[in-house]
């Protein structure tokens, strides 16, 4: 699919990773014009009547907009991370199929996967046990769209694809500690000890907890792939195919960012999910998906844009 003649709605593209895939859509021709970004202070998708109204007249929909946060987040508002993420995409998907757009991609999450999955996490497991307790409300949330887009496909023959993201990370992210993930976390509470003199940073858990990141550039360009080539039923894992310990990441900030002092672990705080790393392999072999930014460059310009701009 040619994405340039395209009427593309995209929603979330005022954020995070959104900013980075309206990005890529001008760099492949598409008009400024073309590509409508909703911003959530004027166009509540949790409404049904903003969901039909901003999807008339679009031939594509990329649906980024989501309510999302690190352990902390999730643990002290799980209904809000349920209800806003499930009723947005279930209302945007069905708006956007009576209104006869061509595609709707669907981003979906890590978080969906079974608390003890086998690794590298094959799509073929995503249903083969609960999510892991402090992120299931969000991660079933945005599973239930795969369910969606699975049945509208097959009654009604709507072209609806999900993708399975993995955490992310990059210039632009939410550095606020009460909300962030924990790249961005432990890049604030390092800059916040190094500006306080502190010769100590707390961390949550035990460190053991295994992810994987990508950066947030790669995440984009995946999706925009997925939008012009994929076409099919099945989900699709977007990741780096890379593996650390939270221990071992917060060893690597620490040494990218110059911070000698101690790490004290707080294991009283829950670790989350035991393992997390995807199978990537469908990505490359339906659309040529492969992370092309290695994670301690990345990891380099997330720390420099942050210095810069906080």
């Amino acid at each position: 699919m040619d994405l340039k003649d395209k009427n593309i709605l995209l929603t979330g593209g005022a954020g995070f990773l959104g900013r980075f895939v309206l990005q890529k859509l001008l760099e492949r021709d598409v008009l400024r014009n073309k590509i409508l970004v909703p911003r959530s202070f004027g166009y509540d998708l949790r409404k049904l009547e903003i969901c039909r109204a901003v999807v008339e007249g679009m031939d594509i929909v990329i649906h980024l907009a989501a309510k999302v946060g690190g352990i902390g987040l999730n643990r002290e508002k799980p209904g809000e991370l349920f209800y806003d993420n499930l009723i947005m995409g279930v209302q945007l998907m069905e708006g956007a199929r009576k209104a006869g757009a061509e595609k709707f991609v669907a981003v979906g999450t890590i978080c969906a996967y079974p608390k003890f999955t086998p690794v590298p996490f094959k799509e073929g497991d995503l249903w083969n046990g609960y999510p892991e307790e402090t992120n299931a409300p969000y991660g079933l949330a945005k599973k239930i769209l795969l369910v969606q887009a699975q049945a509208y496909r097959q009654q009604y023959g709507f072209n609806a694809i999900y993708l399975l993201l993995v955490n992310l990370y990059g210039p632009y992210d939410n550095f606020d500690p009460a909300s962030s993930h924990v790249i961005p976390a432990l890049i604030y509470k390092i800059h916040q000890a190094q500006k306080e003199k502190k010769n100590f940073i707390e961390v949550w858990g035990t460190g053991k907890a295994t992810r994987e990141f990508l950066y947030v550039e790669d995440a984009a360009e995946a999706i925009i792939l997925a939008a012009e080539k994929y076409d099919k039923l099945e989900p699709v894992n977007i990741g780096s195919g890379m593996e650390i310990s939270i221990k071992d990441l917060v060893i690597l900030i620490a040494e990218l960012m110059n911070f000698k002092g101690e790490i004290r672990w707080d294991p009283t705080k829950p670790d989350g999910q035991p393992r997390r790393m995807l199978d990537t392999s469908r990505a490359f072999n339906e659309f040529g998906f492969k992370a092309q930014i290695s994670f301690e460059k990345g990891l380099k310009k997330t720390i420099k844009w942050f210095l810069e701009n906080h």
